[in-house]
């Protein structure tokens, strides 16, 4: 339903070279295989578009130390330190970045990229330091729509909306979709039907390629300025 790592950490790789102008990259990743694998997308595409990686480190999915690996890269001077990992960890991190004196540009994908994020950094935080992606986004012609869900979501749940809802909501309606389609519930008979969907949902045109991924998936960057999280675009 959303953009894969594939696509996320290679955005990310090449919008710190042509965006953020970096020449050195550091890279930090909690070793699962979402972290890991952004993680190296992102070191090849910054690689390709010209950065070089000064230091490449790995930690844990429950860690809240990372002094001696933030010591160790200090000394190496990064543009930008990309973490591939969740925000649990993220937060943390960042403290600890401060506490250093290390001013790199923080880069991550959808797993840091939360609203939690900067009760988990505080004042940490710095404005236009952290620039995550999340896997997913609307243009502007399907803005209503998201913005809809959004209230209704908030009006159910009472709280904002979590980070895969509309993309769990959209997914639950093109399998709706298709066993109204194929008039049957049965796996054999929809997924057929399924896999040909062209489908308008709250996140946009979902349509699917050969191999089940969603195609053009769209990618919404974003930083934090001000103690909130701000949208800087959404690309594909």
């Amino acid at each position: 339903m959303v953009a894969n790592d594939g696509q996320l950490g290679g955005t990310l790789g090449k919008y710190a070279v042509a965006t953020l102008k970096a020449k050195t990259v550091a890279i930090i990743h909690d070793k699962s295989a979402y972290g890991e694998g952004v993680a190296d997308e992102f070191r090849k595409s910054a690689v390709k578009s010209g950065a070089k990686v000064v230091a490449r480190e790995f930690t844990t999915n429950t860690a809240t130390d990372f002094q001696a690996i933030l010591t160790s890269i200090k000394g190496k001077k990064p543009d930008v330190v990309f973490y591939g990992g969740m925000d649990a960890q993220a937060g943390p991190l960042l403290r600890q970045m401060k506490q250093l004196g290390i001013t790199a540009k923080v880069m991550g994908g959808d797993g840091i990229c939360t609203a939690e994020l900067i009760k988990l950094a505080g004042d940490a935080v710095g404005d236009g330091q952290v620039v995550c992606a999340e896997a997913g986004g609307v243009t502007a012609s399907g803005q209503k729509a998201m913005d809809t869900f959004r209230e209704k979501y908030k009006k159910r749940f009472n709280i904002d909306v979590n980070l895969y809802a509309p993309y769990v909501y959209d997914a639950v309606m093109v399998m709706a979709d298709a066993m109204k389609k194929a008039n049957s519930a049965e796996p054999a008979k929809y997924l057929p039907v399924l896999a040909k969907t062209s489908y308008n949902g709250v996140t946009g045109k979902i349509v699917f390629d050969a191999r089940g991924d969603i195609k053009d998936g769209a990618l919404t960057l974003y930083t934090y300025k001000g103690g909130e999280r701000k949208q800087i675009a959404v690309v594909k």
